[in-house]
This record gives structure tokens, C-alpha cells and sequence, in this order.
């Protein structure tokens, strides 16, 4: 009863929540999503191959028995397994595969896993297995032990690439060039510089300008390879890292649909390769469709990578170089822990050889013919041995021994001498060479890796090229296929105004400038009808890119000064109203005209007549815009007068651009 009424502990539902989130999210992140810097694969992909090891005899599995195999270690559905495995069987680095394994260029799936088979790559083979070398762990349910990292012997992370979502973290690293990472790692081993840049198997241009080593922040551009076949004609051979040629080409015909690019049919003869033939149409510019191609269709994409691995029990962010760093490291460190292991193997089989050599030629088996037990055996066979131990490297065991009592009667009877010589002479080399390896395992790991070259670099060449090239401004390449019509009375401007004035011809990229009667100066994206401002004095096309001068002459508030300006238009926010005056009610513009170029505008002349009154002789006057300087849309201007004006009239020699 006292147990019973006992208090129990208290915990908060907030509690119980934040750490059963933050425990999911732990295991999202180390057990699911994240790579380990140790062998660079995710827990699935590194229990896909250890089971694909577990089978392995040469010939081909099915990959449906591969993946009912992992479910012994990996506990999760067959589902995520068998996807896994076909990413990692299109990398064509690991996994040699038959039947039919999609496609990345053109995004067609795997058939499913009962149909395909797989097997292991020599690749594979040699760089990625070793359990003499490997830190085994149990399994999820304890019947079986899985590798904690495969011994992997080669930066396989960077050349496969990995991208992984987990719980307020994900990953993302671009796939390298076998053959240009197998040589950083030897520049790494011999302290030289080293540069390394993403290679896609998808080919295509790559501008790599803002990489910053694969880390947070950083991007890449890459862009499929658009060739002018023809005035009319052009042809897309690759396409980018992370599309396919079905969403590429949807991309061109939306593009189109919506007016951004003019093509007259898209033609897909893909098979083998990328082969797209986009067909223009009559007055069209090849080079500028093709710069439309890249501004407006997924022809051009930009990659963010992240680079973030686990390492120290915990997920870190790492550049591309400090990885490769780790990973030469790391194969030097299982090299010479192979070394190692090999050179105490055949220390340990000159021993057991030098041994046995000793106890066939010295007969001294027949001194255990008169023993009784086996204590006296084992007393009897050390005794002969004595006199011969000061030849052998270590001491001999109760083991080595009972091995001794072990040879059967027909080896010894067919003993050769010297074939036991020649045996143990091998050893002695091969000892000999390994630990000349030990003492020089950078050397020895330096010509690791140029085997690895040797063998397996054939057909891996770099795809992908390094280019540099500009951003495509958009409004420079659209297709400029619609017009701007002004409703002059009620002040509004469109492109679906057709029964108004046309004003130009514009794009649906396009921003509209305008500037009212009050003086007020607005920009706004153009649209099928917008508000442009009560009584605009001028409404056009607004391009950042143009150095247009705007003259005006005005009126401050009702019964205010005259001031005249010349001014830019500057950096505008759009929809934002600026003020041309103090913004005083009742302001209005008297004269208003636009040019191309400061010294157009120069040469701009008005004749300003006044309102006749007592006493005023000149009720007219000339006035110069090209006496005041060019200043910003904020100032004020210049004073004119402070009479009040009736009109102002643009001289006859003076000759706007705009009006």
C-alpha cells in the first residue's frame, strides 16, 4: 500500500514532446539521411553493399533477392531499399548491373527489382571490403553484425555525390571526377595544391565561379550544351545535373506558351544520347533564342550545395578539399593497417614453416612413439625442439605444437627439403617487402592509387565542362511580342488595352514608367491593365539598362514658383510613388520631354510665356535645360520664375527624343 501512494514524477506533455522530437531527429540525421565521412554512404546504401558482399560468387543476383537480404539489417520497407539501390546501380561505380535500370537522362524508371540483377564491381571489390580491417556492430535486432563504416579506400562521396533531407538539416554534395579525384588524393599525400570541381554524368557546361569548395552559400551554374545547327534550327546535346529531357523539353514548349521564347515545334530524337531539335520560326535569331533557352527554361539551373557529413558522432559542414583530405588520410591508415595485419600473417607462416621444417628433418616425431599421454607428447616435441628455438624469430607455444601433432603422416613422408627452402626464402622476400611498404606508406599509397588510375580510370574522362559565363538578362532576350496600350482619359496602361492608343511594343517582363499631371513618378510590372497615374504627361517601357534624361519644368502647388529640372530616373521600387516636388497640392507639370542621352538633352529649348499683368514688360522668355546640371528625380530643380505662367512651348529648333 505504502508503494502504491507513493508520488510518481510529474512530466509536462512539452517535455515528453521536445525529447521525443529531438530524439527522431538524431535519428533521422545520423541513421537515415546524412553520409559518414568514413566510407561516404548513408546506412542503407552501406547495408546494400555489405549484403551484395555477403552474396557475392561472381555471377549476377537478383536485385530483389539483394533487397530481401538487407532487410536483415536495415529496418525499413523493401520499397526505400530498392530505390537506393537503383541510385547507387546508375552511378556505375559500385554496382555492375543488367536489365533494365532507368535512365537519368531521360528520367525513365527501373523496371522492378524481380526483373534486374546485379552484382559487385571489381571496383568495388577492391576498394571497399576487408573484415580484417572492418568495425563490426550488431544488427538491429541482434541476430547479425553489420559494418559500422566499410574500410573504403577511395573518396567515394565526392564521386558519387549524395543529397539528403533530414529532420531542420539536409545535405547536398555534387558528384567529382573519378580520374581528377583519384589525383588530388596523390597531390594531397605529396602536400600539393589541388582544385576540384563537379563532374555530372549528364555532361553539359558548368560555371563554377562561386563554388566555394562545395560549402553553404555557394552555387554552381550548369547548362545544357545548345548547338546553332542551322539559322533556324538548333539542337540540345546534354542536358543539366538533376533535370532530364522530359522536363527540359516541357520547360521549352511553357516557355513558349507563355510568350518568353518563339519556337515553331520541338523534335525529340533521344535514344542513347541527348539529341533535341528546337525549330524556330520565320524571324527569329538564333543566338538570341538560344540565350532565351537559357534565361527562361530549365536549359540553365543553379545547384546550391551543402556540403555536411557525420564524423565525430555528429554532422558537421566540410568543404570538398577538407574531405578529400580525410578520405587520403584514411586510406593510408587502412593501408598500413593491412600491412600490418599481412606482415604479422606471414610472420606467423615463416614461424609455422620454419617449424615444421625443423620437426620433419630432425625426426623428431619418432620421439613421441613410446609417450603414454598427451602431456608427455607435448614435453617430448619441446624437448627436440631446444636446440633449434635460438633459429626461430619467437618463442613456441602449446600451440604451435599441438599444430606439430597434427601433420599427417603422408606429408611428412613426401617432405621435400628443398621446396620447404624455396617456401620460406619466399616468405622471407615477401616479409621483407612489406615492411620496406611500412616504412614507406606514403609511397606505397601514392602507388595505390595510381593502380586504381591505371585499372579503372579508362571511360571515366571529365563529362562536364568548365566555363565561365554571364548571367543572361532576361528582358534583353524575351520576346518582345505583345504592345502597351494608354488610356490616356482614365489612366491606365496594358497590353489588353487593344481599343486605346498604342504607346510600344513590350514583353510580359517588361516594367512600365509613368509620370502624371500632379508630378508624380510611378514604375509598376506590366500587366493586361494597370493604374499608371490621374492625367499621365508620360507613360513607356522602363529598362534599367537605359540612360535616359528626363527634362521637366513645374509648378509648386497651386499659385507656387516655376522649377525646372533634368534628372534620372535612378533605382526605383516597384509600385512606390515618388514625388517629382515637395508633393504640395495642387502641383502640376508644365512641360515635360524625354531624350536618350544627356547631350540630347542639352540642346533642349522652351519658350515660357507668362500671364500678362500690370506692369510686366516681357511675358515671354527662352529657357535652356542644357544650363542645369543632370541631378537625381529628388531634387528640386532650378527657379524659372515666380510669376505665374500660362504655357510653355518647346522651340522649333529643339527636337525631343520623347515627348
Amino acid at each position: 500500500m505504502e508503494e502504491a501512494n507513493e508520488p510518481r514524477e510529474k512530466i509536462s506533455l512539452g517535455g515528453m514532446y521536445s525529447n521525443y522530437f529531438l530524439d527522431y531527429a538524431s535519428y533521422v540525421i545520423m541513421e537515415r539521411a546524412v553520409p559518414h565521412l568514413g566510407d561516404g554512404l548513408k546506412p542503407v546504401q552501406r547495408r546494400i553493399l555489405h549484403s551484395m558482399r555477403e552474396l557475392e560468387d561472381g555471377r549476377y543476383n537478383k536485385v530483389a533477392n539483394v533487397v530481401g537480404n538487407t532487410m536483415k539489417y536495415h529496418p525499413h520497407g523493401d520499397a526505400s531499399i530498392g530505390d537506393a539501390m537503383v541510385q547507387l546501380g546508375q552511378k556505375d561505380l559500385l554496382i555492375d548491373t543488367q536489365g533494365n535500370w532507368g535512365n537519368i537522362l531521360t528520367g525513365d524508371r527501373a523496371a522492378a527489382p524481380r526483373y534486374i540483377e546485379a552484382r559487385l564491381t571489381p571496383f568495388a571489390l577492391e576498394v571497399a571490403f576487408n573484415p580484417k580491417t572492418t568495425n563490426w556492430t550488431r544488427s538491429y535486432d541482434g541476430r547479425n553484425k553489420e559494418p559500422v563504416t566499410l574500410p573504403m579506400k577511395f573518396p567515394l562521396l565526392l564521386a558519387q555525390g549524395v543529397e539528403g533531407i533530414a529532420v531542420g538539416l539536409a545535405c547536398k554534395g555534387l558528384p567529382h571526377n573519378f580520374c581528377e579525384l583519384i589525383e588530388a588524393c596523390i597531390a594531397v599525400l605529396r602536400k600539393q595544391p589541388f582544385e576540384l570541381f563537379p563532374d555530372f554524368a549528364t555532361g553539359g557546361l558548368v560555371d563554377v565561379g562561386d563554388y566555394r569548395d562545395g560549402l553553404r552559400g555557394g552555387k554552381v551554374r550548369v547548362r545544357a550544351r545548345v548547338e546553332i545547327e542551322k539559322s533556324k534550327l538548333l539542337r540540345i546535346t546534354s542536358v543539366p545535373y538533376g533535370t532530364n529531357t522530359g522536363a527540359l523539353m516541357d520547360s521549352i514548349v511553357s516557355a513558349n506558351d507563355k510568350g518568353k521564347i518563339k519556337i515553331s515545334k520541338i523534335e525529340d530524337n533521344v535514344a542513347e544520347k541527348v539529341d533535341i531539335l528546337v525549330h524556330l520560326p520565320t524571324g527569329a535569331d538564333a543566338e538570341t533564342t538560344r540565350e532565351a533557352l537559357y534565361a527562361f527554361t530549365d536549359c540553365e539551373i543553379s545547384i546550391s550545395p551543402n556540403s555536411c557529413v557525420i564524423s565525430d558522432g555528429r554532422p558537421q559542414f566540410l568543404g570538398v578539399s577538407e574531405i578529400l583530405k580525410a578520405s587520403a588520410d584514411s586510406t593510408k591508415d587502412l593501408l598500413l593497417l593491412e600491412l600490418e595485419i599481412l606482415l604479422g600473417e606471414l610472420q606467423e607462416k615463416w614461424h609455422f614453416s620454419s617449424l615444421e621444417k625443423i620437426f620433419i628433418e630432425n625426426r623428431i616425431y619418432r620421439d613421441i612413439e613410446e609417450c603414454e599421454t598427451w602431456e608427455a607428447v607435448i614435453e617430448a616435441i619441446d624437448q627436440g625442439l631446444t636446440p633449434f628455438k635460438k633459429l626461430l624469430k619467437r618463442e613456441v607455444t602449446v600451440e604451435d605444437i599441438t599444430r606439430l601433432t597434427e601433420i599427417r603422416i603422408k606429408r611428412i613422408s613426401k617432405f621435400d627439403a628443398f621446396r620447404a627452402d624455396d617456401e620460406i626464402k619466399g616468405l622471407e622476400d615477401r616479409i621483407a617487402e612489406t615492411e620496406k611498404n611500412i616504412r614507406n606508406i606514403t609511397r606505397f599509397t601514392i602507388a595505390y592509387y595510381k593502380n586504381l588510375l591505371k585499372k579503372y580510370s579508362k571511360g571515366r574522362e571529365r563529362k562536364t565542362e568548365i566555363a565561365e559565363f554571364g548571367v543572361v538578362k532576361r528582358s534583353a532576350v524575351v520576346v518582345a511580342n505583345e504592345t502597351l496600350y494608354l488610356d490616356l482619359k482614365n489612366g491606365f496602361a496594358g497590353y489588353g488595352l487593344k481599343k486605346d492608343d498604342p504607346v510600344e511594343k513590350c514583353s510580359t517582363l517588361d516594367d512600365i514608367i509613368s509620370f502624371s499631371q500632379d508630378g508624380e513618378m510611378r514604375v509598376m510590372k506590366v500587366a493586361d491593365k494597370v493604374f499608371v497615374g490621374k492625367r499621365p504627361v508620360h507613360v513607356s517601357i522602363f529598362r534599367k539598362d537605359e540612360e535616359k534624361i528626363y527634362s521637366m519644368m513645374y509648378r509648386e502647388g497651386r499659385d507656387g514658383p516655376i522649377y525646372a529640372k533634368r534628372f534620372r530616373a535612378g533605382g526605383v521600387t516597384r509600385d512606390k510613388v515618388y514625388l517629382m516636388g515637395k508633393g504640395t497640392k495642387g502641383t502640376r507639370v508644365l512641360y515635360f520631354v524625354v531624350h536618350h542621352s544627356e547631350e540630347a538633352s542639352g540642346d533642349n529649348v522652351v519658350t515660357v510665356h507668362l500671364k500678362p499683368v500690370l506692369r510686366l514688360r516681357n511675358v515671354s522668355r527662352e529657357f535652356h535645360f542644357g544650363e542645369i546640371a543632370v541631378k537625381g528625380r529628388a531634387s528640386k530643380g532650378n527657379l524659372v520664375t515666380k510669376h505665374t505662367v500660362d504655357r510653355v512651348v518647346r522651340t522649333s529648333s529643339s527636337e525631343p527624343s520623347e515627348s
